[in-house]
């Protein structure tokens, strides 16, 4: 017997997902060189993270960007810094995910822009056809979690329409859309509800697209066929394969019953992963390469489900920035399971399974039941209107930490299992990740500064004219994107235009109607009870002011510890997303606080809380307490308990009532009350 017949029959592989890291940090230069080098390694197309201030639509100079230039992605906000982020990467060539929103149509118009200068033998249309890649676009998610929204929805979702009806006739291998479930997940969504939304968000967009008129019956397949979903993979893999499958099947016959698709290719479910990050843990960090790798395989394992692309975490995001090294290594996973293992040589592997059917039939209907709540409410515009779909989410992740704190839910290393040896990843911990360039935001403003210099003032003021005017009207927003783009416009200049004939948008966050802890149990009784004798002692009843100061729009944190402090017996006062520190100072003012928290995950800690301290201090109320909570390496909570932080939460906090005991013993120590020691 041959060596290769012991060894069993090898069959020909399919060929492998698209590779991409989710990358971008502190200047277009730096990211240019982190994407080079990526693609040297084997990655097989590209991802960029903008920062927030590109997400949102502000230029570097604007108040609401300060500490928030190159933390959470790449800044661009010009031509120029679009054309250092690509230097020497032929865009033509190149397969590349932009997770951008709200400025999702300025993005793709420099990108475009940047391609045709590359190739100046070429007409714009030639270099547009050539073009391969995807824009988020999902605006309605982040309504619901992720909160980089500029626009009211129905202005945002005609911004979604002219882009997808420019795409398809101009950008034909381009993702317009990438429907983004992603995000709902993490703030709290069920398997059925991530299916339920992402379908619905779906649904609002090809009937915006059907209802423009922009788009003929004929090319309306293509559309559908264009679309592509991002979905999120947990730990429960079994579960979210069977999610997958659930996935495939609905949407295949919400296109072709509702939309009348006939092509079996253009109702193909396609869609790229990043595998679940905020599940990742920071105690015992290591565990989070198995986490990883089970969640991959979730999405990998299934032949009729795979992911067309895949993105995975590093082991230490819930510790702060990953290196290069990091990100490496989780490439390095991907490659392992492609091109090591067997996985791409057969066919699907879960078919005729009892058990996985009877899943997927569990899960179908039951996003078909949500499905219908939506529609009937009027779509998915009412329901983010309403606040049904927040409401649900909040409710959702609240029911889950609840589970975890009473050990229902094990998260291993965290609620159970969690004595460790030291860890010699984490030996160092300011070495074990790495830190975006303070220097990003001076250079970001410097790079505006000299741009504005040198461009024809009259061109950029006649191009933005012109876009307010179309805006008006219903006149297909793209041209004046792109005659915005070529005449030198920036980001905040292109959606301040925006913001100035649409309005801007607070989206309900969802706290107020959640259903939080159904029943008290020994803990939450104690720490209610001495909410209110505290509150007795000084005169009423106890309030907490829970801020998100800055750009960062990741809310859930914020907005459990509003659940539970409201359950605990706190007066509590949340406002949302998106505040700058005056505006954070000036409602502790108004509401006369006993202590105001703030929640931070984009790495702007140290130059936004010292704000909030300093206006505090000016406003007289210095001896109000202020706490934080965010993903904040120890080296900077030790720095923030200096500056006089009363206390430092981390992802490792995990036990809400426990943080809102340590929150009465905050306020008593800072009016001079006893204290539990």
């Amino acid at each position: 017997m041959s060596s290769s017949d012991a060894a069993g029959t090898r069959h020909p592989k399919d060929r492998p997902w698209v590779m991409r890291t989710y990358a971008g940090h502190s200047t277009a230069e730096a990211s240019n060189a982190l994407y080079r080098t990526n693609l040297a390694k084997g990655q097989t197309g590209l991802s960029v993270a903008f920062d927030l201030p590109t997400q949102t639509g502000y230029d570097p100079d604007s108040p609401l960007s300060r500490g928030e230039v190159g933390k959470v992605g790449v800044p661009v906000p010009h031509l120029g810094e679009m054309r250092k982020l690509f230097d020497q990467i032929p865009l033509t060539e190149m397969n590349t995910s932009m997770t951008i929103n709200a400025t999702a149509m300025w993005l793709l118009a420099m990108y475009q822009v940047v391609a045709e200068e590359q190739n100046p033998d070429l007409s714009p249309s030639e270099v547009a056809h050539q073009l391969a890649g995807t824009t988020q676009n999902d605006i309605i998610k982040e309504y619901l979690s992720r909160g980089t929204y500029v626009f009211p929805p129905e202005h945002s979702l005609r911004l979604i329409g002219d882009m997808i009806a420019y795409t398809v006739h101009e950008i034909p291998n381009w993702n317009p859309i990438n429907v983004c479930s992603y995000h709902l997940q993490e703030a709290g969504a069920t398997p059925v509800q991530e299916i339920a939304y992402a379908m619905c968000t779906a649904i609002a967009v090809l009937d915006q697209v059907k209802g423009s008129g922009q788009v003929s019956d004929e090319d309306f397949e293509k559309v559908v066929g264009r679309i592509s979903f991002f979905v999120n993979a947990g730990v429960r893999f079994v579960e979210e394969m069977c999610k997958m499958r659930a996935f495939v099947e609905l949407w295949d016959e919400i296109t072709r019953e509702r939309y009348g698709v006939q092509d079996p290719k253009m109702r193909r479910f396609r869609y790229g992963v990043q595998v679940n990050s905020l599940g990742l843990t920071e105690a015992q960090p290591e565990n989070n390469i198995q986490r990883i790798v089970l969640e991959m395989l979730a999405v990998t394992l299934s032949k009729k489900a795979r992911a067309r692309a895949v993105q995975l975490p590093a082991w230490n995001e819930a510790l702060g920035l990953p290196r290069p090294w990091d990100q490496q290594w989780s490439l390095r996973l991907q490659q392992v399971l492609a091109f090591e293992s067997d996985l791409l040589e057969y066919d699907d592997i879960f078919d005729g399974s009892p058990v996985i059917e009877a899943k997927v039939r569990e899960l179908v209907e039951g996003a078909k039941a949500e499905i219908d709540r939506v529609q009937a409410m009027g779509g998915a515009i009412a329901a983010v209107d309403s606040g049904y779909m927040k409401q649900e989410l909040v409710s959702s992740h609240a029911r889950r930490r609840a589970a975890i704190e009473a050990g229902e839910e094990i998260i291993v290393g965290v609620n159970k299992f969690d004595t460790t040896e030291p860890s010699p990843l984490t030996a160092d911990l300011d070495a074990a990740i790495m830190v975006a360039d303070p220097e990003a935001e001076k250079a970001a403003l410097a790079s505006v500064e000299a741009w504005k210099a040198q461009r024809d003032q009259a061109e950029v003021d006649a191009a933005l004219a012109r876009l307010a005017e179309d805006a008006k009207t219903g006149t297909n927003l793209m041209a004046a994107t792109l005659a915005a783009a070529r005449a030198g416009a920036t980001t905040g200049e292109w959606a301040g235009v925006l913001r100035e004939v649409f309005g801007e948008f607070r989206a309900p966050t969802g706290v107020a109607g959640a259903v939080g802890v159904a029943e008290a149990g020994a803990e939450l009784t104690a720490v209610r009870e001495a909410v209110r004798t505290t509150g007795e002692e000084l005169g009423g009843r106890l309030r907490l002011l829970v801020g998100k100061p800055g750009l960062d729009g990741h809310s859930n944190g914020a907005e459990q510890v509003a659940v539970r402090a409201r359950d605990a017996g706190f007066e509590v006062i949340y406002q949302g997303i998106r505040l700058t520190p005056e505006q954070i100072v000036a409602a502790a003012v108004a509401e006369d606080v006993h202590c105001v928290g703030l929640s931070i995950l984009s790495g702007s800690h140290m130059e936004l809380v010292p704000a909030v301290l300093d206006g505090l201090r000016a406003a007289g109320m210095g001896e109000v307490p202020v706490i934080v909570g965010g993903i904040i390496p120890e080296s900077d909570g030790k720095a923030l308990v200096e500056l006089g932080v009363a206390a430092v939460y981390t992802p490792k906090d995990f036990g809400l009532t426990e943080i809102m005991g340590g929150i009465v013993q905050v306020i008593r120590r800072a009016n001079g009350l006893s204290v539990d020691e």
